[in-house]
């Protein structure tokens, strides 16, 4: 059998759950994905777990923080006048803890991050990925192995 490494094409189910169990994403009630290895589909920490791995294969793993989408990196909150979200309110959102907003960061690309809290000069925005910090419960079902 065709086992996955560094140049494999694979296709797979996959799952991504929290520690509590929850669901976050998933493709077992769907289409499988297809992927060449390191073309950035999945981070490096996901992408280690499949080595080896070959049609057929299941396994769950759990991944740190570190593996998975990282830690939480204090700088990247930030406190930001409150008058930079004038359009929220006027664009039918309410400016509240847990509204996603975006800002344009390098290179024009938006940047989203998640309203923390709202005071009454600033607003403190998260810019962190919603899933820093969380350990991952990774679920996968190889399907088909491509070898070049």
């Amino acid at each position: 059998m065709t086992v996955i490494n560094d140049s494999s094409k694979v296709t797979l189910h996959f799952a991504l759950a929290l520690e509590d169990g929850s669901e976050v994403d998933s493709t077992f009630t769907g289409e499988p994905a297809t992927f060449a290895m390191g073309d950035g589909s999945l981070l490096p920490g996901f992408e280690s777990k499949l080595h080896g791995l070959q049609a057929g294969d299941n396994k769950t793993f759990l991944l740190p923080p570190a593996d998975a989408f990282g830690e939480v990196n204090p700088d990247s909150i930030h406190d930001i006048d409150r008058h930079q979200f004038k359009g929220v309110a006027g664009g039918g959102e309410k400016l509240a803890e847990g509204l996603v907003v975006s800002f344009e960061g390098a290179g024009k690309r938006p940047m989203p991050g998640v309203v923390e809290k709202v005071a009454e000069n600033t607003v403190t925005v998260n810019f962190n990925h919603p899933l820093a910090g969380r350990s991952i419960h990774f679920k996968v079902e190889i399907v088909a192995v491509e070898n070049p």
